[in-house]
């Protein structure tokens, strides 16, 4: 749809849904500082509370969907069963809602690694709209042994990708 005088809604065309942004698409998109991983979409009715915004479990499932892509992406898990994947859990995650958001506003969901230990690593979260800062998630991930009998040490290669492209620091 054109935006314009007669048009109810003005679209913006020039995000690209469901594939990584780059770090000029997320700069242009004013979020600030961009961030490792970043994909947009736009709210859908579906996700709408009776309050018409969006409701507060949703933001958890835009979180781990973009979660669940980090992980794959940075080669943690592929989530398909493969033999050795670790099993990743939450241990513990915080979220803080900043501003609500409406149906049909284009959002940006960002994750990066803050820090990380032998087996356990902090990500961040956020999502922004219209260059603003909407809710954060901060959460503790664990890595276990594929049969959950104990913990599993995060790979070198890994922790090397935390540190150079996340900016992570290695605590403890």
């Amino acid at each position: 749809m054109q935006a314009g005088a007669d048009a109810p809604y003005a679209f913006d065309m020039t995000l690209v849904y469901h594939t990584p942004l780059s770090a000029a698409q997320q700069a242009v998109a004013g979020v600030d500082p961009v961030q490792p991983l970043a994909m947009a979409d736009r709210v859908r009715f579906s996700e709408l509370d009776v309050l018409n915004h969006v409701n507060n479990k949703t933001y958890f499932e835009w979180f781990e969907r973009l979660r669940i892509r980090y992980s794959q992406d940075w080669g943690i898990s592929n989530y398909a069963g493969r033999a050795g994947s670790p099993r990743i859990v939450i241990r513990s995650g915080a979220i803080h809602y900043r501003h609500e958001m409406h149906m049909d506003e284009d959002y940006i969901a960002t994750c990066r690694c803050s820090e990380f230990r032998t087996n356990s690593y902090t990500l961040k979260q956020q999502v922004w709209s219209a260059g603003t800062l909407r809710a954060t998630f901060d959460c503790v991930l664990v890595l276990l042994k594929p049969d959950g009998s104990g913990k599993f040490a995060i790979p070198d290669l890994i922790r090397d990708r935390f540190v150079a492209v996340d900016g992570a620091a290695q605590k403890g």
